[in-house]
């Protein structure tokens, strides 16, 4: 009796998936516990397992949008693996001349009416027994042109300067390729952060307030100390631990920014305070920006802090992230530095009251801030707090700020809890 393949719960919030890849063919046969679908939710993307061993049936194809939770196949316990090995029908194959034969007998020469392609690629494709209605146009409005039928063959151009030198359709030349256009869907992960980042802005009174900190303490110290620390606590000194740190002491010292705006039992909007500081790391992936978020910075160390943003970009990256690797977050911040960014207004990560966006550190000409008057080079960073007016008046926000460039500006005061 054959096994389904279920989808799990995911969380009250998970809904739907797309199938983004089946890992095993259909009619495989696959061993319990073996990967056998990625399915992409607007969180994260779930890895399902066979759940027995036998020949896998699927009943979902590759980008169907799916239930959560629901069967998207079944393993047939019974079924043996296939004795021949998965080349098996390759070899059985027919040539590539018997092939071409084969479709041209099937599909015969197409009419003006059945396809938009220009008249030396119907000639071409007569020659060579190709269905021009399965091939993809690259000229204007999609009409079918000689390459397009070179490619479909297996042949360039150049293996081909008699056909192509003998006949030029005018309307779309040869020797440069017509501009062309494409539409793909975006992923359910693409779509969430679109809502999220406009529902944002929609919702809240949003505000950015700028500062900039002199970041010349901080890199010493951190020269000074990188080799030994990572030989010590086993991970690198970055500068994030800084700003984790500096968040963190200035959220303790400003709870309003800390906390969320909330409805009420009656209706009523509400303040909701956190005697903890989980803070929310903006990661870029390949598949969109995500925040995995790292809990109770109040008692991390400078060492579990970078470690703990090691292991969650690393589960980013891999999509590994798991769903509450992704909640509870109380504030966040985004380094837009990475990425050459000199200043920006980050968007507020709902339903959080502010975030913090760093940038790149660029040297520019300050007063020296242990010699008045006098002007040098130093390396500076912009910092920007976008924040929710209706909580936060313009004096806390700038206040908090303000405790962050301090901190960072005596991080020795800050590795010591002062």
């Amino acid at each position: 009796m054959a096994v389904e393949i279920l989808i799990p719960e995911m969380g009250e919030s998970v809904r739907t998936g797309t199938v983004s890849k089946w890992h095993k063919p259909d009619g495989a046969f696959v061993k319990r516990d073996e990967l056998v679908l990625d399915l992409e939710t607007d969180k994260i993307t779930a890895e399902i397992l066979a759940p027995a061993d036998g020949v896998l049936k699927q009943s979902v194809k590759v980008g169907d949008v799916v239930a959560v939770p629901s069967s998207i196949g079944s393993v047939d316990p019974s079924a043996a693996p296939a004795a021949s090995s998965p080349a098996a029908p390759a070899a059985a194959a027919p040539a590539k001349s018997e092939a071409v034969a084969a479709v041209a007998a099937t599909a015969g020469t197409p009419t003006a009416t059945d396809v938009r392609a220009t008249p030396l690629a119907k000639k071409l494709a007569g020659e060579k027994g190709i269905n021009l209605s399965g091939l993809h146009g690259t000229g204007p409005g999609g009409r079918i042109r000689e390459q397009d039928v070179l490619a479909a063959n297996g042949t360039t151009a150049a293996a081909a300067p008699a056909a192509s030198s003998s006949r030029r359709d005018t309307s779309a030349p040869a020797a440069a390729s017509a501009p062309a256009s494409k539409r793909t869907p975006m992923t359910p992960l693409r779509q969430r952060i679109a809502e999220r980042l406009v529902a944002a802005q929609h919702a809240a009174a949003m505000l950015t307030t700028f500062n900039e900190v002199d970041m010349t303490a901080v890199m010493d110290l951190r020269k000074k100390y990188k080799e030994e620390f990572e030989k010590k606590l086993g991970v690198g000194l970055g500068f994030m631990s800084f700003f984790v740190k500096a968040a963190t002491q200035s959220l303790r010292q400003f709870p309003n920014v800390n906390a969320y705006l909330v409805s009420g039992a009656s209706g009523q909007i509400e303040i909701e305070h956190h005697d903890y500081v989980n803070i929310a790391v903006a990661v870029s992936t390949p598949k969109g920006l995500t925040v995995p978020v790292l809990l109770n910075c109040e008692h991390l160390s400078f060492a579990q802090i970078e470690s703990g943003i090691k292991e969650l970009a690393g589960k980013a990256r891999d999509n590994k992230l798991a769903l509450n690797d992704l909640q509870g977050g109380t504030f966040t911040i985004t380094n837009g530095g990475i990425f050459g960014s000199l200043i920006s207004t980050p968007i507020l990560n709902g339903p959080q009251s502010a975030i913090l966006g760093m940038h790149a550190i660029k040297n520019r000409p300050v007063e020296h801030p242990d010699k008045p008057g006098e002007i040098a080079l130093r390396p500076m960073m912009y910092l920007a707090l976008s924040y929710d007016h209706r909580l936060l008046d313009g004096s806390e926000a700038v206040s908090f700020l303000v405790g962050i460039k301090n901190a960072l500006e005596r991080p020795e005061r800050l590795m010591l809890g002062l």
